[in-house]
């Protein structure tokens, strides 16, 4: 085997659950070879490094050896070499509390048994004019 789109070989690592996943990442600028974004026919070679943008984590591969089919995880380790830095995946164990704000009960919108309250209340008030 000489050649292997780079869409396919990203899918039979298991970069990508479908092949189509791995040509949209290509066409979204989310794969990156030496710097520069590829096209998704764009041929893999050995020795290559892949980078590879899923959300907040630079996935990297290095090509070890070129496939056309999806093999099983177990084998994925002799054709890519994961070369991803620890410190990519401890962007997965981030804080939450960076991503959401809390706010102490009672400020903010008004609760359904807030709102009743203040029918209520006015509801009376209207009665006594």
């Amino acid at each position: 085997m000489e050649t292997v789109r780079i869409d396919k070989y990203l899918w039979a690592i298991r970069a990508f659950k479908t092949r189509s996943e791995a040509t949209d990442a290509c066409n979204g600028g989310k794969v990156k070879i030496g710097g520069s974004n590829v096209k998704p026919s764009r041929p893999a070679k050995i020795g290559e490094v892949i980078e590879v943008r899923k959300g907040s984590i630079v996935y990297s591969y290095k090509v070890l050896a070129l496939l056309e089919n999806r093999v099983g995880a177990q084998l994925v380790p002799e054709y890519a070499e994961n070369l991803t830095p620890e410190s990519e995946f401890q962007k997965l164990h981030a804080p939450v509390e960076t991503f959401f704000v809390r706010r102490e009960r009672g400020t903010g919108r008004p609760t359904k048994k807030d709102r009743r309250t203040i029918d209520a209340l006015w509801d009376s008030m209207e009665d006594d004019d």
